[in-house]
C-alpha cells in the first residue's frame, strides 16, 4: 500500500519525521497541498480518506465533483471528523455560545452530508452516521493536543453529545466526474445588427 499524506497545515518535513518514527517511510509520502489544488493525476487513487478536515472544504457544492476525478472508477471516499449529531435550527444553543464562532457553520450532521452528496449522483453513499461516543473522542483529542483550549473542551463537556460529535461517510464513485468543459471558439462579430 502507498499513502500520499496530504496536509495544508503541517509541514511535510514534520510529517516525514512522524512517518520515519513509525517506520513506514517506504510507503507513506507527505505532501503539502491545499485540498482545492491537489497535485495528483486523474484516477490516481483507489481510495481517498479525509480525517478531521473535510468540513473545511467539502461543503462547497462543487468540491465532490473535483475530488472524484482523483478516484479510479469505483474508488472509495471515506470521511471522518467533527460534526453535529443533529442540525442546529435557529440560534446556537446557549451552552455552545461561548465557543461557537461564525466558521463553525461548516459543521453538519450525517443527514446533511448524505443529502449534500446524494444531490451530486457522484457517489453511492454506503455509510453516513455518527460515532456513538464521538463527542468524548473529540474532547479526549482536544485535551491531549490543546489542553489550554478550555472554551472548546468546556463546550464538549457541557454538550455531552447533544449536538457535537463525530460524523462518518463512505461511498464509492459512481459517475464520471466532469473534468473540463469543452470549448470551441468561433469568430463572430462583437456587435450584431438588428437585421
Amino acid at each position: 500500500m502507498q499513502v500520499w499524506a496530504t496536509d495544508l497545515w503541517f509541514s511535510p518535513e514534520d510529517n516525514l519525521q512522524r512517518v520515519r518514527d513509525a517506520s513506514v517511510d517506504n510507503g507513506v509520502f507527505p505532501i503539502h497541498a491545499d485540498a482545492r489544488s491537489l497535485p495528483f493525476a486523474t484516477e490516481f487513487f483507489d481510495a481517498i480518506v479525509c480525517i478531521d478536515s473535510f468540513v473545511y472544504y467539502g461543503t462547497d457544492d462543487l468540491y465532490l465533483n473535483y475530488l472524484a476525478r482523483f478516484h479510479k472508477p469505483g474508488g472509495v471516499l471515506g470521511v471522518a471528523g467533527a460534526g453535529l449529531m443533529q442540525d442546529i435550527e435557529g440560534p446556537v444553543p446557549e451552552h455552545l455560545q461561548g465557543w461557537w464562532e461564525p466558521s463553525m457553520c461548516c459543521l453538519h450532521s450525517a443527514a446533511w452530508w448524505r443529502r449534500h452528496w446524494e444531490q451530486t449522483g457522484i457517489l453511492d453513499i454506503e455509510l453516513a452516521d455518527t460515532l456513538r461516543d464521538g463527542w468524548q473522542l473529540w474532547r479526549d483529542w482536544q485535551t491531549v493536543i490543546a489542553p489550554d483550549n478550555s472554551p472548546e473542551i468546556q463546550a464538549l463537556n457541557a454538550d455531552r453529545g447533544s449536538y457535537l460529535g463525530y460524523v462518518r461517510l463512505v461511498g464509492p464513485r459512481l459517475d464520471e466526474p466532469i473534468v473540463s468543459v469543452p470549448t470551441q471558439y468561433t469568430k463572430t462579430p462583437l456587435l450584431r445588427s438588428s437585421d
